[in-house]
Formats: C-alpha cells, sequence, structure tokens
C-alpha cells in the first residue's frame, strides 16, 4: 500500500469566494501561481540583491542532524556570514538551512517588495514575516507549525519539493510527545515499512513549488521539505477564526514548550528516549486500531 500522495490542487488565480469554499473552509492545501507575481520581488528577489540589502549580518545555520537532547532548543549547527552563505547554496549543494533569522529586519525596505493576500483572507500577524534559506539537497524535518498559524509560502529562485499530511493524521506519523515534530529516524519519502508499519497507508498531498509558486498551508498541516536548488521562501502567517484553533496555539507555545523544556533540561536523554519509544507505542496502536478514522 505505502504513503497515499495525491498532487495538490493548483490554481492560476482565485477569488476570495473560491478560496473561502474550497481550501480556508476545509483547509485544504493549494498553490496559487499568479499571487506573488504582482509582487515587485517576483522580479527583484534574486541570491544577489538579498545580500546586496541584507549585508553580512552573522546568521545561525542549521543542519538535517538529530537533535541533542542535551543542546538548548533550536541550538545552531554552524554560524556564517549572511553574504557567504548565499555564495555558498549557489555554488554548491550543503545541508545547511537557515530559518530563525529574519533578514527583513536587517533589510526594512525589503517590506515594499510583497502584499499580505487581504483579498483572500484576514487576521495576518507578522509585520517581519518569517524567511527560510537552503542549499541544494537540504531538508526540514516533518513537523507542524507551533503556533497553528495558516500559512502562504512562497518559493523564489529555485524549486521546492513538499510532502503535506493532514494533522489527524499526527499520531501515525510517529509524533514526538510534547512536541511538533515526528520520530527523525525514518525517511518520510522513503519509509521503511518494515520498521515504521503505521505510517502504511498514510494520506498526504506531494507538492512541487517554483519561483513565485505560493503554497497555501492551512492550520496544524504536517510538512517535510527539501530545497532541490539552493533558494529561499517567505511565510506569512494569519489566525485562524477557531478560538479552539488559538487556544491550542497557546498551549503549545506555554504549557507545552515550558513542560517539555523543563523535563529536557532535567532528564536529557533519558527523558527523550522515553519520548521516542512514546512515539512507537501510539503510532502502532493507532494503525492496528484504523486510526483515524
Amino acid at each position: 500500500m505505502g504513503l497515499q500522495l495525491k498532487p495538490i490542487d493548483v490554481v492560476e488565480d482565485i477569488s476570495k469566494e473560491d478560496f473561502e469554499e474550497k481550501y480556508l473552509k476545509t483547509r485544504t492545501p493549494v498553490v496559487i501561481k499568479n499571487m506573488a507575481r504582482k509582487w515587485p520581488a517576483y522580479q527583484k528577489w534574486t541570491m544577489d540583491y538579498m545580500k546586496e540589502v541584507v549585508g553580512d549580518v552573522t546568521v545561525p545555520l542549521y543542519d538535517s542532524s538529530k537533535a541533542d537532547p542535551a543542546a538548548p532548543i533550536n541550538a545552531s549547527a554552524a554560524e556564517m556570514k549572511f553574504g557567504d552563505y548565499i555564495d555558498l547554496i549557489q555554488k554548491e549543494p550543503t545541508d545547511l538551512r537557515i530559518f530563525l533569522f529574519d533578514p527583513i529586519k536587517k533589510a526594512p525596505g525589503l517590506l515594499k517588495d510583497y502584499v499580505f493576500p487581504k483579498e483572500l483572507m484576514g487576521g495576518f500577524l507578522d509585520k517581519y514575516p518569517t524567511m527560510f534559506f537552503g542549499g541544494q539537497g537540504s531538508e526540514t524535518f516533518l513537523h507542524f507549525d507551533i503556533d497553528m498559524a495558516h500559512i502562504f509560502h512562497t518559493h523564489f529562485n529555485g524549486r521546492k519539493h513538499i510532502l503535506l499530511f493532514d494533522y489527524k493524521w499526527r499520531e501515525r506519523l510517529y509524533q514526538i510527545p510534547y512536541a511538533t515534530y515526528a520520530l527523525e529516524d525514518y525517511n518520510i519519502v522513503n519509509p521503511d515499512f518494515e520498521k515504521f508499519p503505521a505510517l502504511n497507508g498514510v494520506e498526504g498531498i506531494e507538492c512541487f513549488l517554483e519561483h513565485g509558486d505560493t503554497l497555501f498551508m492551512p492550520t496544524g498541516w504536517w510538512h517535510w521539505m527539501k530545497y532541490l536548488d539552493g533558494s529561499f521562501s517567505i511565510s506569512l502567517r494569519a489566525w485562524d477564526k477557531s478560538w479552539a484553533v488559538k487556544a491550542h496555539s497557546l498551549w503549545n507555545l506555554t504549557v507545552q514548550r515550558k513542560f517539555d523544556d523543563l523535563m529536557k533540561a532535567n532528564f536529557k536523554k533519558k527523558y527523550m528516549d522515553w519520548k521516542e519509544q512514546l512515539a512507537v507505542i501510539r503510532a502502532e496502536r493507532a494503525w492496528k486500531s484504523g486510526l483515524p478514522k
């Protein structure tokens, strides 16, 4: 059986009414081809332009290695001048990625280069949206966003491969308890179903983004991403109208995160081993029970 992946819906343009009925209310991902082609960024945001406007700020870099339970959360693997990193990802494949660094704060002129899609929905959150940079072959591990926001994720200067899974599949994806990511011991693109049987039959969506494509990723959707070229993306985040989703976000960001940080600080590897074992138990129990219904 294997993973049950279907291609994502792709539209050139979409009206607010169609977007609300087909994708926002149903919380279904879609790629919008023309949204960012109307932005100044579509033409302006080259690698050289980003180097020029952001400058040689030292940035933290992250790789795909498994998280060290003794290290602080989101501990970086290396540091590099931003301009040197841009040169690197243009020149050769690398596992190193940039996130948790906001170039727009360093170069506020970038604010004029994109437009929040308020013609489709409201509730946008960030004055300084998040940007992500990756080298060819680098991967973002399978996870969902802790704040449970809707995401409009626009890609520039290359291609990106994305797998998406509805939140309801979280246990079958071997979600780590008290965390927003999956067990890191399997390859979601080519999983070993004998070792990880709960993945067999999981349903998802496959997506490929090119320069200027915008992915609408609804609240709670799990995502794995691979940079097929050295390239970058910007994510515009918006609240869901549901108060239950907002309460879930608040719980994740406060109670759950603080508890998890406290346990990791005190018990380190013992706690992480327990969480991984529990992820396996929960996944196989959900699989044997035929969940989700």
